[in-house]
């Protein structure tokens, strides 16, 4: 497999992607990534690849735009270096929230990412907890969304073990989400029905379900301005919540969120490694990060190998 695999990394994820070629035995690929003073990306693929099956580990997030180009303009320079497959594994695909026309005349910029990948020459794409799993039928080629729910629920069912513990949903629209990871932990499920009143802007109603004297874990695919999760994390404490924790896969953090987050009663939010920790994430004490790096790093195995990667969550 080392001879056959080669794994390259945008500015976007390098800690993820050394984890992952340690996990798989396979060297990081050699490529200088740079941007020129007036803002355009340039890439220099450093080794051969012609007929390797190359792995590019690049979210999209903060700052997007940069990183999105970054995985076209390298996606590019593979295939015309006569890479034999390139597959993009995306842990956070950014623009994932623009997924359907919430307006008259809005983009679905979601498709449009999706176009870009395609058009570029990626032939397969891994990614982690879409927000929407309809993103995956905007692409014409294969799609794996994989489930950071092993990497979490392995970590909460240490952390809580002999607790009386409830899964909290801060929107209806997570109540599956909440439900099973609540039928693996053994524990109840509560609702918090929200409702928004402008983007990044939500308002807590009322709670569905008992939290009094347990402990919470609010959980969502997603971290942003951290609005909705301090909001529900208020309500859980006026309704008579224990202690009140935090989960999502995708650690966004953007704007007030560690502000919201330092002020709130949270004691502790659980979050994985798709998006890498910025300097203002180092502002709070109150981060757990997890890896999915043997997660990613087994889904590829798999794919190299042309084994099944959904049994990996079976």
């Amino acid at each position: 497999m080392q001879n056959k695999i080669r794994i390259f990394t945008g500015s976007s994820n390098p800690e993820l992607a050394k984890k992952i070629c340690e996990s798989l035995s396979v060297p990081l690929g050699t490529a200088r990534v740079r941007t020129f003073s007036d803002g355009e990306v340039m890439v220099e693929i450093g080794e051969n690849v012609r007929g390797r099956d190359v792995y590019i580990i690049q979210s999209t997030c903060a700052p997007t735009n940069n990183n999105l180009m970054e995985l076209l303009v390298m996606t590019d320079a593979l295939k015309r270096a006569s890479a034999a497959t390139i597959t993009a594994v995306i842990p956070y695909y950014g623009y994932a929230r623009q997924d359907r026309k919430a307006a008259p005349r809005t983009p679905i910029t979601a498709k449009l990412v999706a176009d870009l990948i395609t058009t570029a020459g990626v032939d397969r794409v891994v990614t982690i907890d879409l927000h929407a799993g309809q993103i995956q039928g905007f692409f014409n080629i294969p799609v794996d969304n994989l489930y950071a729910a092993p990497v979490i629920l392995n970590y909460l069912k240490g952390r809580f073990e002999g607790q009386q513990v409830v899964m909290v949903t801060p929107d209806a629209g997570g109540t599956e989400r909440a439900r099973a990871f609540a039928k693996r932990l053994g524990c109840s499920l509560a609702v918090i029905d929200k409702r928004r009143t402008g983007p990044n802007v939500a308002e807590v109603m009322h709670l569905i379900g008992d939290v009094r004297d347990k402990v919470a874990i609010i959980l969502d695919d997603m971290i942003d301005t951290a609005g909705t999760l301090t909001q529900a994390a208020k309500a859980l404490k006026e309704n008579g919540a224990k202690a009140i924790y935090a989960c999502a896969t995708h650690g966004v953090l953007s704007g007030p969120a560690i502000e919201r987050i330092n002020n709130s009663d949270i004691e502790e939010i659980v979050l994985t490694d798709t998006i890498p920790l910025g300097v203002n994430e180092t502002q709070t004490n109150k981060v757990h990060m997890l890896s999915v790096a043997d997660l990613l790093a087994e889904a590829i195995k798999r794919i190299h190998q042309d084994e099944s990667v959904s049994s990996l969550f079976v």
